[in-house]
């Protein structure tokens, strides 16, 4: 029996998954999308007739969506056809030297000794267990936890686990700690990039995100029909279990009437009555009154924190020719600390950019150049687009050029035959309220996961999901967010009910 309707405004992963595990358990479930499809930053882009995947390119914990369908009566694997990748990601330095990461840790730390010696093999082989102890630590402590703080934390640990709590470094940046594990400053760059993961700078984001690390050697999977293939298919299961689907509605207002959610309001002035609304926008798009003002106060002043990264990016499809591109390549700067510096501090496109390269229609290990045209998404690290005066077409050439730059010196040259590109503040277009930021705020400090809101709004009523909510960006993160509002709601359903 169908339960009181609920409203998702949002079909990007965090709303695809909450549809998908109402759905499931029979609930009245509308999503609302303004763009014409699904997905949300998991886009897809047309260039010289080819369509290219322009948002997320890796998927890892796949049991996330193992768990998401499985719940529908869907068997991921039969829906999605997906291949594990042996290497995580090429990566080139201007010297010269390349060095490939793979998910086997054995495999990894050979290459890393011919590539910097048995020293930097062993730093890393201790770096990995450092990262497990972390990940498994926080994994139960945290990720999975609705809305968990620090005492949380104290608590997980008990009297007898404080060295656990400790050993997370939760009070260093990770550059500082990966200085205990890599004196090769080339090896402390390729693994400070998993600040960038949650749009920060790895000199302010805490030690704790090594446990990316451990993450990738679960499993990186590349998706057959790309990234966006996995939104169609989370929508397509959603639908097939009850969930109704609005393209290129836009809400304009969530309506709130005796101090609770009573619906949304569109763009056409239709209202639309529901028992609760889970927004999967930004949570800064709340608090600058751009869903109305009643819930401009729905989450603490606190999570909207400084913004993390945007990005620079271009759609190409061109011909390669001089570099050995796997799926996932990483071009590096000459010096991070520039780098960041010309981001965070100088408010402005790197002068000189790492640069990464998913060469969408390569897979395998032994892959040599295609003889035909490649479509390709290429990103660079940026600034928000709260500074205009970076974007003028002079800073976008500049940065354009820069980017090929990185390239070139690591012997990749690229013969483009057509190309989109998007700015920061095109990104501000179509994320509202983020002025481009990507990734919420920014993982800076130590307490800036603590800071971002869980499932529950201050509004009762109203549910958030998305990268900007606990627990953080990313297509695993923001896929179990969605499925905590869901189950937020569904615990909350005799005070929600009308």
């Amino acid at each position: 029996m169908l339960r009181d309707r609920v409203v998702i405004i949002g079909a990007g992963i965090g709303g695809l998954a909450a549809a998908l595990t109402l759905a499931s358990r029979g609930h009245d479930v509308m999503v609302l999308e303004r763009a014409s499809g699904p997905g949300g930053k998991m886009r897809e882009v047309e260039v010289a007739g080819r369509r290219l995947d322009a948002g997320p390119t890796v998927l890892t914990l796949r049991r996330v969506f193992e768990q998401l369908f499985a719940e529908a009566g869907v068997d991921l694997a039969s829906t999605i056809p997906m291949t594990k990748s042996d290497i995580i990601a090429r990566h080139a330095w201007p010297d010269g030297g390349r060095l490939d990461l793979y998910a086997d840790r054995a495999r990894s730390a050979d290459a890393i000794a011919e590539f910097a010696g048995k020293g930097a093999a062993r730093g890393y082989l201790e770096f990995c267990a450092r990262a497990q102890r972390v990940y498994e630590f926080l994994e139960p402590s945290f990720i999975q936890r609705p809305r968990p703080g620090v005492s949380d934390l104290i608590r997980f640990a008990g009297l007898g686990g404080m060295g656990e709590l400790w050993a997370i470094a939760p009070f260093k940046s990770l550059w500082d700690e990966l200085g205990r594990y890599f004196p090769d400053n080339r090896l402390r760059q390729l693994f400070a990039r998993y600040a960038t993961y949650c749009g920060s700078s790895p000199f302010l984001a805490p030690a704790t995100l090594m446990l990316v690390a451990h993450v990738e050697q679960e499993g990186v999977w590349l998706i057959d029909g790309g990234v966006h293939a996995l939104a169609l298919a989370c929508a397509r299961v959603a639908e097939l279990a009850g969930a109704k689907f609005r393209y290129g509605a836009e809400v304009q207002e969530i309506v709130v009437r005796d101090g609770r959610v009573n619906g949304v309001r569109l763009s056409s002035s239709e209202q639309i009555d529901a028992a609760a609304v889970i927004s999967n926008g930004d949570v800064a798009a709340l608090s600058r009154g751009l869903l109305g003002h009643a819930v401009r106060t729905a989450v603490s002043p606190d999570a909207i924190g400084p913004a993390s990264l945007s990005a620079a990016t271009w759609c190409v499809v061109a011909r390669a020719r001089g570099f050995p591109l796997l799926h996932h390549n990483v071009f590096f700067s000459a010096s991070s600390t520039e780098e960041f510096r010309d981001i965070f501090d100088r408010s402005r496109l790197p002068r000189d950019p790492t640069v990464y390269i998913c060469a969408q229609d390569r897979r395998g290990e032994q892959n040599t150049s295609p003889q035909h045209l490649e479509r390709m998404l290429v990103i660079v690290n940026a600034p928000t687009s709260v500074t205009p005066s970076a974007f003028t077409v002079t800073e976008l050439e500049r940065c354009r050029d820069a980017m090929m730059r990185t390239v070139e010196r690591c012997g990749l040259q690229l013969s483009i035959k057509g190309m989109a590109t998007t700015m920061p503040p095109d990104f501000a277009q179509l994320y509202p309220g983020t002025n481009g930021a990507l990734y919420g705020a920014a993982s800076h400090g130590w307490t800036s996961s603590f800071r971002r809101p869980g499932a529950r709004s201050r509004v009762p009523g109203l549910y958030l999901t998305g990268g900007s909510v606990h627990p953080g960006p990313g297509l695993p993160m923001a896929a179990l967010s969605g499925r905590m509002a869901a189950m937020a709601y569904l615990t909350d359903l005799p005070s929600t009910s009308r």
